[in-house]
């Protein structure tokens, strides 16, 4: 256990040193996207191969490391999910995509023992092999602050996170700076919150460490609970220490012993990783009692969530914590006034605590370089849709969409083309072509109703129905409502029975004028901000999909064909032999004629199951929109 800064000191120079032996390391993806496609077997099957060669392998940093020997580590997520499962060898920056456990063998006998770069398994583009990472085009545009770790280190090694310096900033707070220091740091980085709402994080602090009543806690939402999005989950899968530095950090400056985790039980790798981290840090001495002798003590939990959107809200979350339902309350009282057990209580994000520790390194200014004037840093998205390239990225904030979606994003799967995109989850709007050159910050969107959220971003084609979008949304929303309102338990209800009526061809006129209602009146009344901004999607898509809802309503069409209820088929008397093959797999009997004779299709009674079309040896039977 590590009693006092110097020891701490020695321990980093010691675990540097022992990295540093490491000639060569091997690092595999062990983020929740490439374990389900069989990074873990990969992770096995080299283990066995490598120490079969009679060299060394070192699964974490050794006290008395081998002279030559070969870090094999477990990483967290390094972003490229659609290439998965991914491989990097450092120190050459390669990086392998799609690796399978029978390209080990390969991978052992050529990269390991002989240096050669194994060109079927780098990344192709347009005939041209990138064979480090940092010159693929998804990566090459990024600025990495937050993921910086993820994907480069042992995500269950506080040994290699304390070796490339980690707790740094921890041990600068907690030695060389006052509270008041600290606080001033973070304020003037003008980093704000990135769970959603963007409020100064250096305003909270601010305020916590002002309030007199005492205990104070620390608490970081983990609650995740966007559709589409995964960015806190690779954080603290990939870079627990770094979020837990942030807490520690947050602690000293606002004089809270304690912090809480809350993160939802969905994540269980997260989990694994955050406890583990949790328990490196207890066994070094840096989480605990009288930490380095300093006379600050700091003690962390994980909460489970169980998988309810609106614990991700502030004041439902702690309640959640505290063992009650997850109920958000009327404010004020603000969370930093009354929040964890009625206390002082900072609540921010993963990716906010994240920040925390480039910051109190580097200093203020040199965030504010990153950015807007607004919105300074870098933002985190899950990209996830009709995309080339899904995955998780890092931007700084005022980046466009458009340079996200085609240039990182690699532009429309199957050469499409763009319609839209979903920005900010359940809780934002949907951007067109004309905001593809607006720039991505928490100000700029407010402008066109929209937000930044947590950092979903889903991207569309011209063959997604935004009526369905809205539905999907809604849908979700209306699910995860905790019913303690009557405008969101029953505002969103009404909301979805009718987009439900009108994506199943029964809409009826006034149906978009009754929705705006419904949506002013949610949103102007509800109790929480979810609720609030659960009108959102539904807003936005009649504002620049209007079109779309009135075909669905007058013209009973679906224009991206992909309501089934909507679907049009028919048959073409060009090529009907008349063989009744179709009306006799008809299951309502919407099919009728002559044979030899060309049939026809009743669309009133057809349900659009599409057996006529499989049925027809002829091709006669066609979807249209």
């Amino acid at each position: 256990m590590l009693k006092t800064r110097e020891e701490l000191d020695a321990f980093r120079a010691q675990a540097a040193a022992a990295y540093k032996r490491q000639t060569q390391k091997i690092i595999i993806c062990g983020g929740t996207g490439c374990v389900a496609g069989g990074s873990l077997k990969v992770f096995d099957r080299l283990k066995e191969l490598i120490e079969a060669e009679g060299i060394a392998v070192e699964l974490d940093i050794q006290k008395e490391p081998h002279e030559n020997a070969i870090g094999l580590k477990q990483s967290g997520c390094h972003g490229f999910c659609e290439m998965g499962p991914l491989l990097r060898i450092d120190p050459q920056g390669w990086l392998y995509t799609k690796v399978k456990v029978e390209d080990c063998e390969e991978i052992v006998e050529k990269t390991i023992k002989n240096g050669e770069f194994i060109d079927r398994l780098g990344y192709s583009k347009d005939g041209t092999v990138h064979k480090k990472q940092s010159d693929i085009p998804f990566y090459h545009k990024q600025t990495r602050i937050v993921l910086e770790h993820c994907g480069r280190i042992d995500a269950n090694s506080i040994n290699e996170y304390i070796a490339i310096g980690g707790f740094t900033a921890f041990e600068k707070a907690l030695f060389d700076m006052t509270g008041d220091e600290i606080v001033d740091q973070i304020s003037k980085s003008k980093l704000r919150g990135r769970g959603g709402g963007g409020f100064p994080a250096g305003r909270k602090w601010t305020q916590v460490r002002a309030q007199k009543a005492t205990p104070k806690y620390i608490v970081c939402n983990g609650d995740e609970g966007d559709p589409g999005a995964f960015m806190d989950r690779s954080v603290m899968e990939g870079d627990p220490n770094r979020m837990i530095e942030g807490m520690m950090i947050a602690g000293v400056a606002c004089g809270a012993t304690e912090g809480y985790i809350y993160v939802r039980a969905e994540y269980p790798l997260a989990v694994q990783r955050l406890r583990n981290a949790i328990a490196q840090g207890e066994a070094l001495g840096l989480l605990g009692d009288n930490i380095l002798g300093s006379g600050f003590s700091f003690h962390l939990h994980i909460n489970r969530g169980a998988g309810a959107f609106v614990c991700g809200e502030g004041s439902a979350l702690t309640s959640s914590i505290e063992g009650k339902r997850g109920f958000p309350r009327v404010k004020p009282p603000r969370t930093v006034e009354q929040g964890l057990f009625g206390k002082p209580t900072v609540l921010n994000n993963v990716e906010t605590f994240a920040n925390v520790s480039s910051i109190i390194n580097n200093g203020a200014d040199w965030y504010l370089g990153y950015g807007t004037e607004k919105s300074p840093g870098t933002k985190a998205f899950a990209l996830t849709g009709n995309i080339n390239n899904t995955g998780l990225i890092e931007v700084p904030m005022g980046t466009t969409l458009r340079e996200i979606i085609f240039d990182i994003g690699g532009g429309m799967r199957d050469g499409a083309d763009f319609k839209a995109v979903q920005i900010g989850g359940p809780s934002g709007a949907c951007l067109t072509k004309e905001h593809l050159d607006l720039p991505l910050d928490f100000d700029t969107l407010k402008t066109v109703g929209a937000m930044i959220g947590s950092g979903g971003l889903v991207v569309m084609d011209s063959n997604t129905c935004m009526v369905e979008v809205a539905r999907f949304f809604m849908n979700f929303t209306q699910n995860e409502s905790c019913g303690k309102c009557v405008p969101c338990r029953e505002g969103t209800k009404r909301m979805l029975e009718i987009l439900e009526r009108i994506v199943a061809g029964k809409g009826e006129d006034g149906d978009i004028e009754l929705l705006e209602e419904l949506a002013d009146t949610i949103s102007n009344t509800a109790l929480c901000g979810l609720g609030k901004s659960a009108p959102n999607p539904v807003i936005s898509t009649i504002k620049n999909f209007r079109d779309e809802y009135e075909a669905h309503i007058y013209d009973k069409r679906c224009p991206a064909g992909a309501c089934q209820k909507l679907k049009r088929i028919y048959i073409d008397p060009e090529l009907c032999k008349g063989c009744s093959k179709c009306a006799r797999q008809c299951p309502v009997n919407a099919i009728s004629g002559k044979i030899k004779e060309p049939f026809s299709i009743d669309l009133s009674v057809c349900i659009r199951c599409g057996s006529c079309i499989e049925a027809c040896a002829f091709h006669a039977v066609k979807e249209g929109k």
